[in-house]
C-alpha cells in the first residue's frame, strides 16, 4: 500500500486519558512514514469528516502532542453524532469517502464507545463498496467500562479511582458530623445500565460491605430498585453507624424497568437523558425515614480528573493507541485492540485484538457474581477485578500549583470541497 493519510476522532464523552491514545495514534503514526503520511484529526469527532473540517496534526510539535498523555478532555473536540444506517442516509456515506479521497486518507482511527464501534464497522464495511477502501481500526474508550471482549476500557480505572475517592473522603466528612447534622449522603455517579463505576465505589469500603466503611450501599442498573428493602437497609445503617453513606448509577430502574430520573428528552443517539437518581434517593430517604441529607453529582468532574488518574488506565490508553495504528499498518482492517488480563495479583495483562463487528452495539454489564446477594453491594470477585484497574499514579506536571494542561494550535486543513450540512 503507498503512503496514505490518516484520519483520527474522538467521540462521545471525554474521559482523563482519551488524549494518551490520541497522543499515542499520532506518536506511532510519525514512527511509520514508510506507510502514514498526515495525521488529520477531525475537528468535533466524526462531524469533522463529515464537513470537511481537519485538524493537521503535522503542525503541532513532538513535545505538545507528548503532552496530550497527561491532559483531559478530548483535544480535538469530540461529538454525539451516530452515521446512519446507509440506506436512511447514503449521502453521509459518500460524504466521507469523498472527504477521504479528496485528501488521500487511507487509514481510519475511531475512538470512542458502542456507537464509535459500529460507526467504524459501517465505514469500514461501505467504503470498499464506494470506490475508496479505508483500514478503519476502532480505539476503545468509553468510562462505563461496557465494551464486550476487553477486559476494561480505556477511561474507567480512572473514573473508579476518582469515585472510590470521593466517596471515601465524603464518607468521612458525614461520619465526623453525623451525630448532629448530617446522616444521609448520596453520590450519583455515571451508568446508564451498567453499574461499573457504582461498584468502584465499593472499592472505598475496603474489607467489604460488613466493615462498616462507606459507601454502605450501593445501587445498581442491574437490580431492579426494591423500596421497601432499601429504606430498611438505610436505617439498618443509620441504627448501627449512625450515618449512612450511598452511591447510585443515574441509570437506577424501578421493577417495571423505568429509569427513576428520566427527563423525558432523547440525546442524539436516541438515548434517554438521564439526571437526578441521586436528588431522587436522597429526598425518597427524607420523605420516608426523615434523615438529613445531601447529596452530589459527579457528573463531568469524575470523567475530567486527570489530577488523580489510575496509572494502569493511562498506561492502557496509550498502549491500545499505539496497537491501533501498528494493527492498521499492518493491514488489519475492521478490528479493535483490546486488554486482555493474564492474573489479578500481581496484575498482568497484554494487548489482544477483536473483531469490529462483534464489538458493534454490544453492551456488556456487570455479572450477577460481582453483585452481592442483596444487590447492595459487591462480592470480592469484583473487588479482585476492579483492584487493579485503579493501581498506580500518573500525575500531570503542575505550574502555579494547579496541573498543567496542553492547549493545542488545531490548525485546519485547506478545505477542498463544498459545504456539508449535519
Amino acid at each position: 500500500m503507498a503512503v496514505k493519510n490518516a484520519f483520527y476522532a474522538q467521540s462521545g464523552g471525554p474521559t482523563a486519558v482519551i488524549n494518551a491514545s490520541a497522543c499515542a495514534v499520532i506518536e506511532t503514526a510519525r514512527a511509520h512514514p514508510d506507510k502514514i503520511g498526515k495525521v488529520f484529526a477531525g475537528r468535533n469527532g466524526i462531524v469533522g469528516a463529515l464537513t470537511e473540517d481537519l485538524i493537521d496534526t503535522s503542525l503541532e510539535s513532538p513535545a505538545d502532542i507528548a503532552r496530550l498523555r497527561t491532559t483531559p478532555g478530548a483535544a480535538f473536540g469530540s461529538c454525539r453524532y451516530k452515521l446512519k444506517s446507509i440506506e436512511e442516509h447514503r449521502a453521509q456515506y459518500e460524504r466521507l469517502i469523498e472527504v477521504c479521497r479528496a485528501h488521500d486518507i487511507g487509514y481510519f482511527f475511531y475512538n470512542g464507545g458502542n456507537d464509535s464501534m459500529d460507526t467504524a464497522w459501517k465505514v469500514s464495511q461501505l467504503s470498499e463498496k464506494m470506490g475508496h477502501p479505508l483500514i478503519c481500526v476502532g480505539v476503545p474508550k468509553t468510562v462505563d467500562n461496557d465494551l464486550p471482549l476487553t477486559d476494561c476500557c480505556p477511561g474507567f480505572g480512572s473514573v473508579a479511582k476518582y469515585v472510590a475517592t470521593s466517596i471515601r473522603e465524603a464518607g468521612l466528612d458525614v461520619a465526623s458530623m453525623a451525630r448532629t447534622s448530617t446522616k444521609i449522603f448520596v453520590l450519583e455517579v455515571m451508568g446508564r445500565h451498567a453499574g461499573w463505576i457504582t461498584a468502584a465505589c465499593g472499592l472505598a469500603s475496603g474489607s467489604g460491605a460488613d466493615s462498616g466503611q462507606p459507601p454502605h450501599i450501593l445501587l445498581f442498573p442491574e437490580v431492579p430498585f426494591d423500596e421497601a428493602a432499601f429504606l430498611a437497609r438505610v436505617q439498618q445503617c443509620v441504627d448501627r453507624y449512625d450515618y449512612c453513606t450511598i452511591a447510585v448509577s443515574e441509570g437506577l430502574k424501578t421493577a417495571d424497568g423505568k429509569f427513576v430520573s428520566e427527563q423525558g428528552g432523547k440525546d442524539a443517539f436516541g438515548h434517554s437523558q438521564l439526571g437526578g437518581a441521586g436528588q431522587w434517593i436522597a429526598q425518597l430517604i427524607k420523605d420516608k425515614l426523615g434523615h438529613k441529607y445531601h447529596w452530589a453529582l459527579a457528573d463531568y468532574l469524575q470523567r475530567a480528573a486527570r489530577h488523580i488518574a489510575s496509572k494502569t488506565d493511562a498506561d492502557q490508553a496509550y498502549a491500545l493507541g499505539k496497537a491501533a495504528v501498528e494493527l492498521a499498518v499492518a493491514g488489519r482492517n475492521a478490528v479493535m485492540p483490546t486488554v486482555q488480563r493474564l492474573a489479578d495479583a500481581p496484575y498482568r495483562w497484554e494487548v489482544g485484538v477483536a473483531e469490529l463487528k462483534d464489538v458493534a452495539n454490544v453492551e456488556r454489564k456487570m455479572p450477577a457474581d460481582f453483585i452481592s446477594a442483596d444487590g447492595f453491594h459487591i462480592t470480592d470477585k469484583c473487588r479482585a477485578y476492579l483492584a487493579p484497574l485503579i493501581e498506580g499514579e500518573d500525575y500531570p506536571p503542575y505550574r502555579h500549583g494547579l496541573p498543567d494542561y496542553v492547549s493545542l494550535k488545531n490548525i485546519a486543513v485547506p478545505r477542498q470541497l463544498g459545504e456539508f450540512k449535519v
